[in-house]
């Protein structure tokens, strides 16, 4: 990776920052903000015209790297680096505080920890972090835990060096002797294979750039499938065959994806029979097959390509199972002939239901595990494959989540699964399958203590303006009273059906020990209740999300759980859409938002398939080359609907190299902000130039984004320690 200079960081526009005061509300009269030059950008479409002042602020990767920026490259980097000096001299009266906060967020992780091992082929395999070390050790022992460790990467010393890394996607070879795992050095998502010997530790020359990092083995450990990704818009689009030894120009295409609108890769069966391609699109799924014993075969399509059909397949001795939304809206459990797999042989195994949502599926040589979820929850059945015996496991608590795991080994009769709550710190556990017993292997511990009796969570229904009811998570410290005086940080995402469950985080205990609620509003754009839930959050129902949320703060407002003086909200990447659309309709219901990673600037994103994601999702948000939807997304999108009025106070957050939400998108949109507000409320921007979508690497580095901020709410409501 090249990395930007030091110098060039130091580069700012010349802007006074006097002295501060008391507080950030207090720094708003006496701070000047960076001013953005405005150079109009004409856009014209469907007859309708718009001009876009802070167009120019776009760079090219090439751009961001150069170690001899140009004109432009130095007016963007300038103008980001004079935002991030305003929000440190804005903020300058809480770094003290800000430290104390990291301090405490940190001190809770315990430092040297080990994952739950998890045994495959012969090997027990975990990770574990040492203490002092921003990254993972994967290690595996032979055969039993008492055996010598052997280390397969230490990413704490491949990382020297960057500003940025993560290595993903870990495969080990099915003979035990090799790993590839993908390397990314600047946080676009766009990753190096590379491939280690694990009886030498010599790293192979076979090094393939441009790919998703993840990919699938052949039986004999010879050849590895991967999926390479187009340059401009990251998209996935081939999937080559590698023979290990063997020149990278020599690899064999056997796939290509000619749709745009398709998002492809490639993987092994759990049963390691097939290597499985997959296509899909929002509304579309299309699978391709191979024996993994028949490496240089030919891919077989599972069936054609159809219209608006999702579903996914998991192979089982002599055939498929098949979760398919085909007549079945919240989806159900077919299963065909592994050589026979046309839609005509599909026969039905679980029927679909109008209350439950099928979710997926874990196979076992015994057992089927279903993932099920009705109002709201997730029920976890058991079914014995020999018998047809079922029954459901059991929790105790009202709002929880519980989900399958590492689960790799299909010969075994112990499922294991995860469990937290918004009060019980994440569990790992094993579940006998025939007696229904369970054993809890790990409980993630918070250093210096937790008390689960000393919070409270509940969930509460608002009812939103179209007469639905609406869920909502809550979680505070007891001594929480409900009398319109108590701060309360709202959360929601709401997009692309992602179902954002009753969690636990230790971070969080930072806000509710200092007297704030925490409440997940389970807004309809998810899945959380069915699939039409997430239905009725998208394409022309969209603006149901925002009001869904909107609809929830006033309920809490109405309840007295917290009031406008004291209520905040967070979303980020889709959800930072979220807190744009509200920050334009509602501003006064909030005294303060979160913003991570927005997508914002809508129209402009969706209009440019050049963009990273964009061809994928024209049928989450609309293609707005489309009259309906150009019109239907121009009236909710956060950028374009920013006026001439009074807003509320806002951190946004973002990196310079979000591959997702490009930068440039919240940096317009601060900008356009400033140029049109008219209240004197705090407005102030972070932009990590080192990171991207996910934020900075390293186990601890992101928790300083987190420590701002708390400091930034927490400064809010006047406290200081």
């Amino acid at each position: 990776m090249k990395k930007i200079s030091k110098s060039l960081q130091l580069l700012l526009v010349t802007t006074f920052f006097s002295a501060c005061t008391n507080s950030i509300n207090e720094n708003t009269t006496t701070l000047k903000p960076p001013i953005a030059e405005k150079k109009d950008s004409v856009m014209t479409i469907h007859g309708d015209t718009r001009i876009d002042p802070y167009f120019w602020m776009r760079l090219t990767d090439e751009q961001k790297i150069a170690q001899n920026p140009d004109e432009q490259t130095l007016k963007v980097l300038n103008y980001l680096n004079a935002e991030n000096e305003y929000k440190s001299e804005m903020m300058k009266t809480t770094e003290d505080f800000q430290t104390k906060l990291y301090d405490e967020i940190v001190g809770r992780i315990k430092k040297t920890d080990e994952s739950v091992p998890y045994f495959l082929k012969g090997y027990w395999y975990y990770s574990r972090y040492e203490e002092g070390k921003e990254y993972p050790i994967y290690a595996r022992k032979k055969e039993s835990l008492e055996a010598d460790e052997q280390i397969i990467l230490n990413v704490n010393g491949m990382a020297e060096g960057f500003g940025y890394y993560s290595a993903s996607g870990l495969n080990v070879s099915p003979n035990n002797d090799m790993v590839v795992f993908g390397e990314d050095t600047l946080s676009r998502r766009i990753y190096s294979l590379r491939f280690k010997d694990l009886d030498t530790g010599r790293f192979l020359d076979d090094e393939i750039p441009n790919t998703s990092g993840h990919g699938a083995w052949s039986n004999d450990g010879q050849y590895y499938f991967y999926t390479t990704k187009n340059t401009v818009s990251l998209l996935s689009e081939k999937i080559w065959r590698h023979k290990l030894g063997t020149p990278i120009d020599e690899d064999v295409l056997v796939y290509e994806e000619k749709d745009p609108s398709y998002y492809i890769g490639v993987y092994n069966s759990k049963s390691d029979k097939f290597i499985i391609i997959y296509n899909s699109s929002t509304l579309v799924s299309d699978y391709h097959v191979l024996d993994a014993d028949n490496p240089t075969g030919e891919f077989r399509q599972f069936i054609p390509r159809g219209e608006k059909h999702e579903y996914s397949i998991a192979h089982f001795e002599d055939k498929f199972y098949i979760l398919t939304n085909w007549d079945a809206q919240n989806f159900r459990l077919m299963e065909t002939p592994a050589d026979a797999t046309d839609q005509a042989n599909w026969k039905e195994v679980i029927a679909h239901r109008d209350d439950v949502l099928l979710e997926g599926i874990d196979l076992f040589k015994n057992h089927m595990v279903v993932d099920e979820r009705k109002s709201g929850l997730i029920n976890l059945r058991i079914i014995n494959q020999k018998t047809g015996k079922e029954h459901y496991m059991e929790f105790d608590e009202s709002a929880y989540t519980a989900y399958t795991t590492t689960n790799v080994e299909f010969d075994t009769d112990v499922l294991r699964f995860g469990y937290q709550s918004m009060t019980t710190p994440n569990s790992t556990y094993d579940y006998n399958m025939n007696t229904k017993e369970r054993e809890l292997k790990k409980q993630t511990e918070v250093v210096g203590g937790h008390n689960p009796e000393d919070y409270y969570t509940e969930r509460i229904w608002a009812t939103a303006r179209d007469g639905v009811k609406v869920p909502i998570s809550v979680v505070y410290k007891k001594g929480f009273e409900k009398n319109a005086q108590e701060p309360l940080l709202l959360y929601a995402y709401g997009s692309y059906g992602n179902t954002i469950d009753a969690y636990f985080s230790s971070t969080r205990l930072s806000l509710l020990d200092r007297g704030f609620g925490f409440a997940v509003a389970h807004i309809r754009g998810g899945q959380m209740m069915g699939r039409q839930w997430y239905e009725d959050g998208k394409m022309f129902k969209k603006q149901n999300t925002f009001n869904d949320f909107v609809d929830c703060a006033r309920y809490l407002i109405d309840e007295k759980y917290t009031s406008t003086e004291h209520l905040y909200a967070q979303g980020g990447s889709a959800g930072g859409l979220l807190m744009g659309a509200i920050y334009n309709m509602n501003p006064e219901l909030f005294n303060g938002v979160l913003a991570a990673v927005p997508f914002v600037d809508v129209v402009n994103t969706m209009l440019d398939e050049n963009i990273p994601l964009t061809t994928g999702e024209f049928d989450e948000w609309g293609n707005p080359k489309d009259k309906d939807s150009y019109e239907y997304m121009l009236s909710y999108s956060p950028y374009d609907q920013v006026e001439a009025k009074e807003y509320t106070n806002m951190l946004v957050t973002t990196g310079l190299f979000d591959s997702q939400v490009q930068y440039w998108e919240p940096a317009k949109w601060v900008a356009k902000l400033r140029d049109m507000k008219t209240d004197n409320n705090v407005l102030i921007m972070d932009c990590d130039m080192e990171a991207g979508h996910g934020g900075a690497s390293g186990r601890f580095k992101k928790y300083r984004t987190t420590a701002l901020q708390y400091a930034f709410l927490l400064d809010l409501e006047g406290i200081k320690e």
